[in-house]
């Protein structure tokens, strides 16, 4: 579930939806339409998605094994060779 962020769309408004609040919803949760400190209206405000980088290090030969999963590398056409974990040590297509 993503965090939408609402802001104030009134001149009068409190601190809480002045300077802007978080609400953790499902992608198909009606938007929020009231502040719930003050009950003045607010509107959702589009924000920079939180995107991370750098995730080799999440996929590595000992990764998988550790947590039980079996890796295998193309290592021709139809041919595939376990990299870590159990199982065959070819997977072949024939």
């Amino acid at each position: 579930m993503p965090f939408y962020t609402y802001q104030n769309a009134t001149e009068e408004s409190c601190e809480y939806c002045r300077l802007g609040f978080e609400v953790l919803q499902r992608l198909n949760a009606e938007p929020v339409q009231l502040c719930p400190e003050c009950g003045n209206k607010v509107k959702k405000v589009i924000s920079v998605p939180n995107v991370t980088m750098g995730t080799k290090h999440l996929t590595t030969d000992k990764k998988a094994e550790e947590k039980g999963f079996t890796k295998y590398k193309r290592a021709g056409k139809g041919v595939y060779e376990k990299t870590a974990g159990k199982g065959p040590k070819y997977i072949s297509s024939d």
